[in-house]
């Protein structure tokens, strides 16, 4: 009811000790607090929180518009509502190192149990785009020290996330990673792999945890959990696709609105009321005030 009860501290803990279990874990992307329910309430590992769908929510293209105040505000929201651990999307850092340290103690504010920082050029732009540009490894290297510096929790995951594979090619990205991880990242995220094998050998060559990207519509295929597993991936997000299936929904329903002059046809694929009360926890709220569900459903 209101809010999880579990910690921010503990979400941090139980997530580090997850990735240590050997498990793949699975983190959906939440467009908002009540999908992170849904997360929660469907089983998965965790919650991501994406940039590009804060952007979205907020009629934003994803190239580095959204503020600090933004995500951290979103992140604060999704990760209050859900026991799960949140890990969220923090772009460039919204700067280089200061800012950069900002972002973290920031967001380890919110809530998150990590948080993750490319190595792309300001403006940024969404990862499996053409165009893209990444910082030299001294700027790079600089973001991710400057973020493990400044985490007051050591739990804190810190993520460093490298789009140089779509600009130098595989070695590169190896190269990176392994640079990354010597500089203090927790984890690695090698963004627009084009192959299972690609993923493979980031794998090989890092001793932290990988995470892969299944996002719709973008460089890498769409691999199972077993196809990333057999390779060692650690953590896969599905960053975008709640918000894709959600407006996909809605889109067809207002076609239909205005094809059919009312939404009956659509109702029995609509959410009930039944069940977004369940979510909701509706019945809990009686604790409070008797008046609140005093009625059959």
């Amino acid at each position: 009811m209101l809010y999880s009860t579990v910690s921010p501290a503990d979400k941090r803990a139980g997530f580090r000790s997850a990735l240590a279990s050997g498990r793949l874990l699975q983190l959906p992307g939440a467009f908002n607090p009540l999908s992170a329910a849904l997360i929660q309430d469907k089983g998965f590992d965790g919650v991501y929180i994406s940039g590009a769908v804060i952007a979205a929510d907020l009629g934003l293209p994803d190239i580095g518009l959204t503020t600090l105040t933004e995500v951290a505000g979103r992140a604060q929201q999704i990760s209050r509502m859900t026991d799960l651990p949140s890990l969220v999307d923090a772009d460039t850092g919204f700067g280089e190192p200061m800012n950069v340290a900002r972002t973290v103690q920031t967001l380890e504010d919110a809530g998150v149990a990590g948080l993750h920082i490319e190595d792309q050029v300001n403006p940024k732009r969404c990862g499996h785009l053409d165009g893209k540009a990444v910082v030299d490894t001294d700027t790079a290297l600089k973001r991710i020290r400057a973020a493990a510096d400044a985490r007051r929790d050591p739990n804190l995951l810190i993520m460093a996330r490298t789009d140089i594979r779509a600009i130098d090619g595989l070695q590169a990205a190896i190269d990176r990673a392994k640079q990354l991880v010597d500089a203090g990242a927790d984890a690695v995220f090698p963004e627009a792999m084009a192959t299972l094998d690609e993923f493979a050998a980031i794998r090989a060559a890092v001793d932290v945890p990988v995470l892969a990207n299944m996002t719709e519509f973008g460089k890498s295929e769409l691999f199972t959990v077993t196809q990333l597993r057999d390779v060692g991936i650690n953590l896969v997000i599905y960053p975008v696709s709640l918000l894709r299936i959600a407006m996909g929904a809605a889109e067809r329903g207002l076609e239909t609105l205005t094809a059919e002059g009312s939404l009956k046809s659509e109702v029995a694929g609509m959410q009930t009321r039944a069940r977004l009360y369940e979510l909701l926890d509706y019945e809990a709220y009686n604790t409070f005030d008797t008046s609140l569900f005093n009625f059959t459903l």
